[in-house]
């Protein structure tokens, strides 16, 4: 199967962000804070790695961010902030709000592991409900390749479902093994997986990055090589 790495880009776009300060300390957002549909961006955005308010967010500080809180490449990163300032409302197109992210089927899709469809008129507030599903799968105290592909899986095939104007191309299916494949890379052991379970379930249920329990920027590169390896597991365990 032919990876594209477009995807992999966009998908490194909808899991980080940085700010220039470095500061860590964890707030709940405000009413009127922007938040997207992505944990990982909003959980930067808690933490003041972007500016908490969620607003003007620029290119050059996606690919700060992407760098220095998840050890993502930034020769990996700017297409991706490229593509994500494609949905940008703010009136510059080097720029966007959070929330900008919540337009359907350029980042965000159909069959998230923690959010509803847009089909529900709600494609970006976390859904305990669903998350919960997908959680049901982490029995233990790390994440394998094997577990996390079942647990996507049987989200898709849950979403399918129960939304009769489900839409799931084979993009979007391999962009969803991209993001699967992203969390268990920055929480886990580079192309093994085996992510730590008590921070995956952080990062969606609080959208906190979890310094307090043990959680370090890796000490080692994620490049998109990395990212399309663990994709291809991910895809082949695939049912």
């Amino acid at each position: 199967m032919r990876f594209d790495t477009t995807l992999v880009l966009s998908a490194l776009a909808a899991t980080v962000s940085c700010h220039p300060s470095g500061s860590a300390e964890f707030s709940k957002p405000s009413s009127k804070d922007r938040r997207s549909p992505c944990p990982m961006l909003n959980s930067l955005a808690n933490h003041n790695w972007i500016p908490r308010n969620g607003r003007n967010i620029s290119i050059d500080q996606l690919v700060t961010a992407m760098d220095l809180a998840l050890n993502l490449s930034p020769d990996s990163s700017r297409p991706v902030a490229e593509l994500a300032v494609t949905t940008s409302t703010t009136g510059n197109p080097n720029t966007l709000n959070l929330d900008d992210l919540n337009k359907h089927g350029v980042i965000e899709h159909d069959g998230s592991l923690s959010r509803g469809d847009i089909a529900f008129g709600d494609n970006h507030s976390f859904k305990p409900s669903i998350y919960n599903t997908v959680a049901a799968f982490f029995t233990k105290d790390v994440i394998s390749i094997p577990t996390a592909a079942k647990a996507r899986s049987a989200r898709l095939k849950a979403a399918r479902a129960a939304n009769p104007a489900f839409n799931f191309t084979a993009r979007e299916d391999q962009f969803s093994q991209f993001e699967t494949a992203l969390y268990l890379a920055v929480y886990g052991n580079g192309t093994e997986g085996n992510a730590k379970t008590k921070w995956v379930n952080i990062l969606f249920r609080e959208e906190r990055i979890p310094y307090n329990e043990g959680f370090r920027r890796p000490t080692d590169v994620i490049t998109n090589d990395d990212v399309v390896e663990l994709a291809q597991k991910v895809a082949a365990l695939s049912t």
